[in-house]
């Protein structure tokens, strides 16, 4: 995952560059860089770390220009480094390429440019772009990207500058996000919708197979070689929402917008189905896949309907059972998941009724399904999702609901619930300082809380880059309490009062390994867990819907 920018317009192109690389930073910690075309010269500065690594180095450069690229980088190819930091130029220093995206073919491509006698400055899959644009110097902008990118198999955003061309950017899409906005002094391209927030609302989102050409005069959508006009959307999102309010990181501050967004969640139209499923199938990634693994016990429990739940990375190579009357619901945030996304295609390959929960409006997936929820939280920035994901789960409360045809009375007062649990901070701020040099933490649950403890972990890893492991706490018999030893910390996930018994059970076992446990149950509860060594509680919920 990384971010791109670009700009061409009236303006000094390097402050729109950085601050939307700013905004876009959560996709990418490991490089940042820029590139500048002015007059002909092209201006590359780029640096391992974070973005204030490279703000510090443009400080010995006078960037001057109004046509340019930025990139923040994730490695995927190569470590992070100077070297295979993003923008990549070509042997010639006519071209400036930024990428998101992988490029399966591109050891194939490295070994015929080699053979060739092009020399590689970097170990990312990124370059043979650079470098494959030095077989088409005969050719403009346009058509150059055109001969490369028919080459490429796999994944990829990509913004080209040429410096023979000075008043040009070329970009493309197959697989990765890009989104072109209108501005009143210029045009901008980003990944993300929150590097564009500041200067225009106004925007187009491109589609696989696409290319754009930007210039001072316009922007032109093609696909392959056929010019056509391009749908513009305006986003309504609330600026404030993209800014950190005073909060010390965008992650504090978007737990605190949780009540408010699951208020707008519940207001959003209700699910109808105009027919019964016989299946659903649930397919998402990380977060979403878990949504969808507590989906599975919600829907089933309330509306008795069959639910598979897949990793969308895995859901095509399965071959899976599609019927006449099968629901496949994909969750993505962001709408534009590759794994997600590319599932959705093999499902409507196959005939079934594709139902998005997602958050951007006019997102890929969102455009694709046959039917689609917004779950209207707003933009999301930081690393782990926190917001989106307790809407996600709204969402899915509401489809079990409304499949059930039940009503949603219990789902009223959650959003008060989350308020009244983001006000206990300062317990588990104690807890993270007693316990912030843990080298292994484990979750277990059972029911809906297995699922919850496998979010809970995947927020630990992400944050802390702690090893962390969530088991059913069922299975801790099998194999898994050999890892428990004197001091492991264990977090046990009590909030169905149905399988407190059970859970009470398990927190003894681990307890009789030596670990120290942090049991999670519901208000009235406590004295049930009396030898877990701290109890924090929530609100009292039904039991399916403690998870949010």
């Amino acid at each position: 995952m990384c971010g791109i920018v670009g700009y061409i317009g009236q303006q000094q192109a390097l402050p729109f560059l950085l601050d939307g690389l700013s905004h876009l930073e959560y996709r990418g910690y490991d490089s940042a860089g820029v590139a500048v075309l002015n007059d002909g010269t092209l201006t590359v500065v780029k640096a391992k770390g974070r973005l204030t690594e490279l703000q510090a180095r443009l400080h010995q450069y006078h960037t001057q220009g109004s046509v340019g690229i930025g990139h923040t980088r994730w490695a995927t190819h190569g470590a992070p480094s100077d070297e295979n930091a993003h923008p990549h130029v070509s042997k010639s220093g006519r071209y400036a390429v930024v990428h998101n995206g992988i490029i399966e073919n591109y050891a194939t491509l490295k070994d015929e440019l080699m053979k060739n006698g092009v020399t590689f400055q970097s170990d990312t899959d990124t370059e043979v772009v650079a470098q494959l644009l030095d077989a088409y110097t005969d050719l403009d902008l346009l058509s150059a990207v055109r001969k490369v990118i028919a080459r490429l198999e796999g994944s990829f955003a990509l913004a080209v500058l040429d410096r023979n061309t000075p008043d040009t950017l070329v970009v493309a899409r197959q697989d990765s996000p890009l989104v072109v906005g209108f501005g009143e002094d210029g045009y901008y391209l980003a990944s993300d919708i929150p590097a564009l927030l500041p200067y225009t609302r106004t925007v187009s989102f491109m589609e696989d197979g696409e290319l754009a050409l930007l210039t001072l005069n316009g922007v032109t959508f093609y696909h392959g070689e056929e010019l056509f006009e391009k749908e513009q959307t305006t986003i309504d999102w609330d600026m404030d929402a993209a800014e950190m309010g005073g909060y010390a990181h965008f992650m504090a501050k978007e737990m605190h917008e949780e009540p408010s967004v699951l208020k707008k969640t519940l207001r959003r139209g209700a699910f109808h189905f105009d027919k019964r499923p016989d299946y659903i199938h649930i397919v998402a990634c990380g977060s979403a896949y878990h949504v969808g693994m507590i989906g599975k016990y919600v829907i089933e429990k309330l509306a008795r309907i069959p639910v598979f739940v897949d990793i969308a990375s895995e859901y095509r190579y399965r071959d899976p059972i599609i019927t006449e009357n099968t629901l496949v619901t994909v969750i993505s945030q962001s709408g534009e998941t590759a794994d997600t996304l590319a599932a959705l295609r093999e499902a409507k390959r196959r005939g079934a009724r594709v139902l998005g929960i997602v958050n951007v409006v006019g997102s890929t997936i969102a455009r694709e399904s046959d039917e689609v929820f917004y779950i209207s939280a707003g933009p999301e920035i930081a690393v782990a999702t926190t917001k989106a994901y307790s809407a996600q789960l709204l969402a899915i409360y509401r489809m079990a609901l409304a499949l059930a045809g039940k009503d949603e009375a219990d789902l009223s007062d959650l959003p008060q619930k989350v308020s009244a649990v983001l006000e206990k901070a300062d317990e588990t701020h104690a807890a993270a300082k007693r316990f912030f040099d843990a080298q292994s933490i484990f979750y277990i649950g059972r029911g809906v809380d297995y699922a919850l403890a496998m979010e809970g972990s995947l927020k630990l890893k992400e944050i802390s880059y702690i090893h962390s492991e969530a088991y059913g706490a069922g299975e801790l018999k099998h194999g898994t309490i050999s890892l428990i030893e004197e001091g492991s910390l264990v977090i046990a996930l009590c909030t169905d009062r149905g399988l407190l018994s059970k859970m009470v059970s398990n927190i003894r076992e681990v307890q009789s390994r030596g670990a120290v446990v942090i049991a999670v149950t519901q208000e009235g509860c406590e004295s049930e867990l009396s030898m877990a060594d701290i109890v924090w509680t929530i609100p009292k919920t039904n039991n399916l819907f403690g998870c949010l």
